[in-house]
């Protein structure tokens, strides 16, 4: 049998948590993700002893490979993307023995038996008894073919032992997320299905859950009488890089806000849960979001901005604008940045605005949830700054995690006089030792079956609806001039500022 779900009480458990004996079976095997972060990621499991004896891994992907040739591409993957990871050679010997290949057209049923004949055969002989996680790192317009084949050969038909591991991004829309829904539905139980975004892997991200649920002192302050508004941002200096073709048709609405934006968002919103399990956090969020909607639904320009980045200098070099990028439709209207206001419409958060911005090309990679606390009603205290800050928590998932806290302090003199300072913690310095990379534990977490920081069905199609009016009104041919440009390695267009500022608001300086 698969294993238990890990104890509810429990979270971010590493060591103890080893899979039962098991079959995980990479679809998109030669691709960029596999080498990049999958094989890398598995092998560093594999490396801490957290795979289970009985272990082995079939790489799938149209190219003829044998399986010593895909033992020895994967050897170059670790070597290039994970080098301090290689470790001995004889460790990774033992690696490589559990390592298999089978060639494999994603819509020929043959392809599949002959999968399964493989599968079946390495099942026998290592004592798996069945298990099996079937991983999708495909395009998405092949999920169905995918998820209908291994239908059709049973190799999904155990709810017990079977799962499913489906990538972002799942749907580009409403419709077309509920079209997915419906196959996979139709093929599984919700139970197998494990809908990936790997920055709810994230250790800084999920210590947002111990953070309020664990310290008695903040949670009393988590709502509307305390705070007066949430920032989130994920900010990227890269531009599309090789990504243009995709990107071109997805843009900063679909490739990051609508799902990891609206994923930090969720967990810093939700109301406790009963208990830490799978449905437990899952139900919040999914409370959560339906309570959601964007603040002005009527009036799009009002509460939200798009931008698209134009040619600028970074780092003491001359940037190509979007429209001057290899690949990229020259009259492309794909926003490159997105600064929304959302509301939330429940008891806790009513009346509180939550300001979420995304995009490529600015002066700094980072992620992090500020949470701005009211003004003190009175003013008893001049302020160095001649006005008083705001206290600010910060939550940093990338880079420098940690956690920091801006409080006003008597600066040294005969006068009173205030300054804001922070009180800073960081991963690094606290643990000495860096965070893990996020699909080390998401991997992990989908051998265990444990669906806790996975997406349910419903939670996906509630993140859509509240991107809706954006796409409605964007993708209109007569908006298209509202798109506006932002220099590179600024921090978007004046309109994101002004999404604040009107309201007496700015945005936290990173």
């Amino acid at each position: 049998m698969v294993a238990l779900a890990p104890n509810p009480l429990r979270i971010g458990l590493t060591q103890e948590r080893v899979p039962a004996p098991l079959l995980f079976v990479l679809f998109g095997a030669s691709g960029d993700l596999a080498a990049r972060k999958l094989i890398p990621a598995i092998y560093r499991q594999f490396q801490a002893r957290r795979l289970p004896a009985q272990f082995a891994l079939v790489g799938v992907a149209r190219r003829e490979w044998t399986h010593e040739i895909y033992r020895e591409k994967m050897h170059a993957a670790v070597e290039e993307f994970a080098p301090n990871d290689v470790g001995r050679p004889g460790v990774w010997g033992d690696f490589a023995s559990r390592l298999f290949y089978s060639p494999l057209n994603i819509q020929e049923r043959e392809s599949y038996l002959r999968l399964n004949e493989l599968l079946d055969r390495l099942d026998r002989e290592q004592n798996i008894r069945g298990n099996r996680v079937f991983y999708l790192s495909v395009s998405p317009k092949l999920f169905p073919s995918a998820l209908e084949q291994l239908a059709d050969t049973g190799m999904i038909a155990d709810v017990s032992k079977n799962r499913i591991v489906i990538e972002k991004p799942f749907g580009r829309d409403l419709p077309s997320a509920q079209e997915l829904n419906q196959i996979v539905s139709a093929v599984c139980d919700e139970k197998q299905v494990f809908r990936i975004d790997h920055y709810l892997g994230k250790e800084t991200v999920q210590n947002m859950m111990v953070f309020r649920f664990a310290n008695a002192i903040f949670e009393p302050l988590w709502n509307r009488n305390y705070i007066d508004h949430v920032q989130i941002t994920v900010a990227e200096t890269v531009g599309v890089e090789e990504r243009a073709g995709y990107y071109d048709s997805s843009g900063a609405l679909r490739d990051m806000l609508q799902n990891h934006l609206m994923q930090i968002y969720a967990l810093a919103a939700m109301e406790p849960p009963v208990s830490l399990g799978g449905d437990g956090v899952r139900n919040e969020k999914v409370k959560v979001v339906q309570a959601t909607r964007v603040a002005n639904p009527r009036n799009i320009a009002a509460c939200a901005v798009r931008g698209q980045y134009s040619s600028g200098w970074m780092s003491g070099r001359q940037i190509p604008g979007y429209l001057e990028e290899p690949d990229v439709n020259p009259e492309s209207a794909t926003p490159t940045f997105v600064a929304v206001k959302l509301m939330c419409d429940n008891w806790r958060w009513q009346g509180v605005p939550f300001y979420l911005r995304t995009g490529k090309r600015l002066p700094k990679k980072v992620s992090e949830i500020a949470i701005f606390f009211r003004q003190v009603p009175l003013l008893l205290f001049e302020s160095a700054a001649q006005q008083l800050s705001p206290n600010v928590l910060t939550m940093r998932i990338q880079p420098d995690e940690g956690i920091s806290l801006r409080f006003e302090a008597k600066m040294p003199g005969p006068d009173i006089l205030t300054r804001s300072v922070d009180m800073d913690f960081q991963y690094g310095t606290a643990f000495g030792t860096k965070t893990a990379d996020a699909y080390d534990r998401l991997l992990l977490d989908s051998m265990l079956g444990d669906q806790t920081l996975f997406m349910r069905s419903d939670e996906v199609e509630a993140a859509w609806r509240v991107v809706t009016p954006l796409l409605t009104d964007w993708e209109d041919p007569d908006a298209s001039h509202r798109v506006s440009q932002y220099e590179a390695g600024t921090w978007g267009p004046a309109a994101a500022e002004e999404l604040l500022t009107k309201e007496g608001r700015r945005w936290r300086r990173l």
